[in-house]
């Protein structure tokens, strides 16, 4: 049989009937990955034990090839959109699926990428959050864990490596033990010529893998993955006083992958982008660190004790959040890591929580896994983990990791909720926490904290509509004189008396506790002069998120944060993530500010070039700006044929000119294709497909599109980076007919996309550029279409909003 149709997501209701029903003993799966280029053998038994009852199997194949249920064959057309139906009696079962699946090239399932560097082909799992069905038949949901025994046939020059220790038993065949029980979504391998480096701590195996092109790279670099490896497992031992697991740590650096990194216990998988093959700022280094540490913090938090169901995910993301930041700044040498996360992660969750969407921290009530996936977000991240560092710090540490103790021991390699947590910290001596989880976790929404310098008291605002009373301790940092100092407030009231003599008062620098801050005017009026002048990197970071609080909230004129960007150049903050200051000053601000804003910066950042130290962060910092803001085609050749000293022209920024050079008409087609064929790597191509879709003509504006729709189909990095190139600002002629063709085809890329591919898609190909209410207008017509799938529906709602934002702020500075 041949699959055909969508397949089903899981309802929670479902998922508590079929937990209710069976237990898993174990899976035996024997995969063959050698057999063609796009698709593999799948053969899963599965032993359980039942009651009598009707359930289903899930299973998503290309093709069925036999079934069987206690040696009794099962109809083969049963299998309907993902599930197979089960009539079960009471006691032992093996159950038996033989299938063909398919290689993907979304991220999910079974991944296969050729490197162009070589031409070789790579595989990795990645079986969250409802993916694994596409790789091996099984009942998927977080509370059925289970053993896990793999047997693999593979090309016979591969490495392959899974969650369990391996054996290479015969010419392309391994076999691997028994694994711990293991969730179906934390189920992997990796398969391909894997460059391998080995090495042990503390009794742990550990290995590094990544592609054979990035041996070098790893090779350079593995000492510092591996030194903070091994720190973060000596505190993450002291802190929780429980050893690791799941017996050897491997961390595989692979291609085209989704998230930052996945937990998968004993193999953990990492988008290979952090193997460095350009320059690396600290940011990069940071997070690279603390991408490290989450992931190990997330061995106990996620792995040896595991969400019951998706509504709480928190208790895996807030506390590997919390905690692999804190290790990564108490037990590396990166002890500033708490500055850069203030630029790198701080708005993903505040913009999150302030958005339409928002939802609690924990008991979002998500009713089915694809629900449950938009809820993937910066609130279970990063407003958890602020949530988390408050709890911790008033309690203190003994009872804090007490409690976590004892909820490892009680529920060591099985599944867990919030009030399973709340119970262990209660027993550790916490006390009732209800009325805390009540105000903190159960409710949606950030409060909002503003000073009134005229009447002298610092408001608190709850979210509309959320009954809350959330108490605030923070710090304040006052300019007075010119100079800086720290207060201390404690904010329990609607309005809390402070009236500091001062220039500039910036609430909760230091992310003490969860809010948004919004600037006084007096305090914004006053930055272009006093920032400058800031030393502390935690206060300037501090500075700038209030700013963008503020800008977010229609509350500053784009204007005034032009001026204070030209008084502070270069920023600190040297990264160019989607996050970070200087994608969102020159994206969001500048195209709202007065004309002219770009060349203040360009010539600004030109100046400041000159003056920074050769090789430091700030003079990268100053010349990617510069790059950015440039207009003149012959300074950026200028740039191809001579960096400033102390400038690599590396890979990263030589795709940065040519990518600069398109957006402006000034390169054709076969210069760009010729700078790849000349270093054809994975990360070059994707900066091709950006830069071919940034040219201004009609033929880079429907190939574009064609990704879009599908037509031309590409790995999911260059999907992101064919939408990134197709809006540019100042190609809004070329573009216009795609804003109405964006809504009139969204809905239809549910039938070609799924998981993360499908929401990442839409955010990569909304009309950016089109700052209009008609844009607005179709996008909230489409919201309200019942048809629309969820997860469209819920990415849209948020891209509606910030374009919701702009348009308030161009209605109150209209520039």
């Amino acid at each position: 049989m041949s699959l055909t149709g969508q397949s089903q997501s899981l309802q929670r209701a479902e998922a508590e009937a079929r937990r209710a029903l069976l237990s898993v003993d174990g899976y035996d799966i024997t995969l063959d990955l050698s057999i063609d280029e796009t698709t593999y053998r799948s053969v899963t038994t599965i032993r359980f034990t039942s009651g009598s009852g009707e359930t289903f199997l899930d299973l998503k194949p290309v093709a069925v090839h036999a079934m069987t249920l206690d040696g009794a064959p099962l109809p083969l057309d049963s299998l309907d959109r993902g599930r197979v139906p089960l009539s079960l009696s009471s006691g032992a079962h093996e159950l038996t699926v033989e299938a063909t699946m398919r290689f993907r090239n979304d991220g999910e399932g079974l991944h296969r990428s050729i490197d162009p560097a070589d031409g070789r082909a790579y595989i990795y799992g990645m079986s969250f959050m409802d993916a694994a069905p596409s790789i091996f038949a099984c009942f998927d949901q977080p509370d059925l864990k289970a053993p896990y025994t793999f047997n693999v046939t593979a090309p016979a020059d591969w490495i392959v490596r899974a969650n369990a220790p391996g054996t290479h038993v015969a010419h392309g065949v391994w076999e691997f033990e028994r694994s711990e029980p293991l969730s179906t979504y934390f189920v992997t391998l990796i398969a391909g010529p894997y460059h391998l480096i080995e090495d042990e701590h503390d009794g742990i195996p550990l290995g590094l893998l990544a592609r054979a092109s990035l041996a070098d790279a790893l090779e350079e670099q593995a000492d510092d993955i591996l030194t903070v490896t091994k720190q973060s497992f000596d505190e993450l031992h002291r802190l929780f006083g429980i050893r690791y697991a799941f017996g050897k740590y491997d961390q595989a650096f692979v291609p085209e992958f989704n998230a930052g990194a996945m937990e998968n216990p004993g193999l953990v998988t990492f988008r290979d982008p952090l193997i460095f093959t350009s320059r690396a700022t600290r940011g990069a280094l940071i997070q690279r660190a603390t991408t490290i540490a989450h992931e190990m913090a997330h061995q106990w938090f996620g792995n040896l004790v595991t969400p019951q169901w998706w509504d709480d995910l928190w208790l895996n993301e807030s506390f590997a959040e919390y905690l692999g930041n804190r290790v990564a700044a108490d037990a590396t040498q990166y002890d500033d890591t708490m500055v850069d996360l203030a630029y790198a992660r701080r708005q993903w969750g505040l913009v999150a929580d302030q958005a339409p969407s928002t939802h609690p921290v924990a008991g979002n009530g998500a009713l089915d896994a694809v629900a449950a996936l938009q809820d993937f977000d910066g609130i279970s991240y990063i407003k958890g983990s602020a949530i988390l560092r408050q709890l911790a710090a008033t309690h203190g540490d003994d009872v804090f990791f007490a409690g976590a103790r004892d909820h490892f021991e009680r529920h060591r390699f099985g599944n867990a909720t919030l009030h399973d947590l709340l119970d262990s910290w209660s027993r550790a001596g916490a006390g009732d926490l209800s009325g805390f989880a009540d105000e903190w976790l159960l409710k949606a929404g950030p409060d909002a904290l503003t000073w009134d310098r005229e009447a002298g008291v610092v408001r608190r605002t709850p979210p509309a509509g959320v009954p809350a009373a959330r108490p605030h301790a923070f710090r304040v940092a006052v300019a007075a004189g010119g100079s800086w100092s720290d207060d201390s407030l404690n904010v329990d009231s609607d309005e809390t008396a402070y009236a500091p003599d001062a220039e500039a008062v910036i609430l909760d620098p230091y992310d003490d506790t969860w809010a948004v801050t919004l600037p006084d005017p007096s305090t914004v009026a006053a930055l272009p002069a006093l920032l400058p002048s800031v030393t502390d990197a935690h206060l300037r970071a501090g500075i700038w998120n209030t700013l963008r609080n503020g800008f977010h909230n229609a509350a500053v004129d784009p204007a005034l944060l032009v001026d204070i960007a030209v008084a502070s150049l270069p920023l600190e903050d040297a990264e160019d993530g989607p996050r970070r200051t200087r994608a969102w000053l020159l994206g969001k601000v500048v195209p709202l500010a007065p004309a002219g804003s770009l060349r203040r910066l360009r010539d600004t950042a030109a100046s400041a070039l000159e003056l920074q130290e050769p090789g430091s962060e700030l003079q990268l910092s100053a010349f990617r700006t510069l790059l950015s803001t440039t207009d003149s085609a012959d300074e950026l050749r200028g740039f191809l044929s001579g960096v400033p000293d102390g400038v690599e022209l590396d890979r990263a920024v030589r795709w940065r000119i040519l990518t600069r050079l398109a957006e402006m008409g000034a390169t054709e087609r076969q210069e760009l294709q010729a700078a790849f064929d000349a270093d054809p790597t994975g990360d070059a191509r994707v900066s091709l497909t950006r830069a071919l879709c940034s040219l201004p003509d009609e033929e880079a504006k429907a190939w574009a599109w064609s990704v879009f729709t599908g037509e031309t189909d590409v790995s999911n990095y260059e999907i992101e980076a064919a939408g990134a190139g197709l809006w540019r600002g100042g190609q809004e002629h070329l573009t216009a007919q795609y804003v109405d063709a964006y809504f009139d085809t969204l809905p239809r890329t549910a039938s070609i996309r799924s998981g993360w591919v499908l929401a990442d898609a839409a955010s990569a190909f909304f009309p950016a550029t089109s700052v209009e209410s008609t844009t607005l207008a179709r996008a909230e017509a489409l919201i309200s279409d019942p048809e629309l799938a969820s997860p469209l529906r819920r990415r849209l709602t948020d891209l509606a909003d910030g374009l919701r934002r702009q348009l308030a702020v161009t209605s109150r500075w209209p520039h």
